[in-house]
């Protein structure tokens, strides 16, 4: 049995949480179109309900991280799934607009603190040679969940034509009610012990995972706690902590200036406006949510061995290319056959191996042990910032003559020039070194600008 085993099977489980994001994120564009007509809803209130769960996203990632260090990562997680559950049944029984926006509100807060407490607590249970691919197994959940959520909203709306809205959201109450159980079997955080001076029991946490030297983890963990203790560090926005704060909020804006939630939350809209049916445009997400899953999957395998950095530049010429020609085909209004299509699912491959996988592994590694959780918050609360800001704004700026598809489009080639640029001249490489060595180096980074 690989040594790696125990330590891989619990990321595994822990990061189900990452399907919950994704199935939510998803799951809502294909009950737009009904949505609309039950509610009689204008461009406006439509971007509002799609962008309600993201406030609550947003205002979630602000208040989890307390009781994450008070209560634990576990227990924390295991409250979020079995409010989601209740909230995932709320909004599908909703009789009127305000009862959905309410449940849909619950959801968000609850994904906003799992986009925080999953990718922490898989990089603090993680040995640092995997530790990418075990946080980006979050990732994964999160792109296995898009296409399970196309999948179950083409079927639904085939089988089910009343009301096939309310089954479509009730679905998620399934894979949330599963990850509530399944936590009982995942071990606590032994660097979540360490803070609350269980040593013994973070040690048995490592021997437990299969860490070559249980006693050596602890004692960094420790002694990065101790030298915490004499820095001005537990404040997130202290100078220790600038050059981390500033990598986080920046390349979580470009994670949602590429333009992914807008592209996830509506294709089908995407595809209708180039001349598809509604059916048609339902079908071909699903290929979108193929593409995202496969490269994810790439993208596993080479996050630890070619580096975040690298993955990051590579996908941003990706991404620039097919960005740039969505824009030329809005612009010259050239619909002609599934270029769209292709387009979209070559923008969608570049960002899956590159943002979409690297992103909550990085968030996860450049804080101290100290404000992990802190800074978690942050990189999550910029990220659904900005994703509420592009998916309210997305469809009126589309139907915008002034606008329109072309100008959004190219719009978010820019900023994924701008990213490159970022990814070359400012992130430091993290791949294979532990949560503890990561802050050695940063502080000879640091230490070294001061000197200068």
């Amino acid at each position: 049995m690989n040594k790696h085993n125990k330590a891989s099977l619990n990321a595994i489980v822990i990061a189900l949480g990452g399907f919950l994001f994704g199935f939510d994120i998803a799951v809502i564009s294909g009950t737009t179109s009904a949505l609309e007509s039950l509610f009689q809803l204008s461009k406006f209130e439509l971007g509002f309900t799609v962008a309600i769960a993201l406030i609550g996203t947003i205002i979630g990632t602000t208040i989890i991280g307390k009781p994450s260090d008070r209560f634990g990562r576990r227990k924390t997680l295991q409250a979020l799934a079995l409010i989601f559950t209740l909230a995932a049944i709320g909004s599908a029984s909703s009789i009127n607009w305000t009862m959905l926006l309410f449940f849909r509100f619950i959801q968000g807060l609850i994904v906003g603190g799992i986009s925080v407490v999953v990718p922490m607590y898989i990089a603090e249970i993680s040995p640092a040679k995997i530790r990418g691919k075990l946080v980006a197994f979050n990732q994964f959940n999160v792109v296995t969940a898009i296409l399970v959520a196309y999948l179950s909203n083409y079927f639904i709306a085939k089988l089910i034509a009343p009301d096939a809205w309310r089954t479509m959201i009730a679905v998620e109450a399934i894979p949330a009610f599963i990850f509530f159980l399944l936590l009982f079997k995942v071990p606590a955080s032994p660097r979540w012990l360490v803070m609350k001076n269980k040593i013994d029991d973070a040690t048995d946490v490592f021997v437990h995972l299969g860490f070559e030297d249980p006693q050596n983890e602890v004692s960094q963990i420790v002694d990065s706690m101790n030298e915490d203790k004499t820095k001005s560090s537990a404040n997130l926005f202290s100078k220790e902590n600038a050059f981390p704060v500033i990598c986080t909020i920046l390349i979580a804006m470009f994670n949602q200036l590429a333009g992914i939630n807008a592209i996830i939350y509506y294709a089908p809209r995407i595809f209708e406006m180039t001349g598809l049916t509604a059916n048609t445009a339902l079908l071909q997400s699903i290929a979108i949510g193929g593409t995202n899953l496969l490269f994810t999957l790439l993208a596993l395998f080479l996050i630890d061995k070619v580096g975040r950095r690298t993955l990051l530049m590579v996908g941003s010429i990706g991404m620039i290319i097919f960005l740039g020609l969505i824009s030329k085909a809005f612009y010259q209004a050239s619909f002609n056959g599934y270029s769209v299509m292709f387009y979209l699912i070559g923008f969608i491959a570049f960002f899956a191996v590159s943002q979409g996988a690297v992103l909550w592994v990085f968030i996860s590694e450049i804080f101290p042990n100290k404000v992990r959780s802190k800074g978690q918050a942050l990189g999550s609360f910029t990220h659904w910032v900005m994703a509420a800001v592009v998916s309210w704004t997305f469809p009126i700026v589309t139907n915008s003559p002034a606008i329109g598809g072309g100008a959004i489009f190219a719009f978010f080639a820019f900023m994924m020039v701008l990213h490159f640029i970022f990814a070359w001249k400012v992130i430091p490489e993290t791949k294979g070194k532990s949560l503890e060595q990561i802050q050695i180096d940063l502080a000879d980074r640091r230490n070294k600008n001061d000197n200068k």
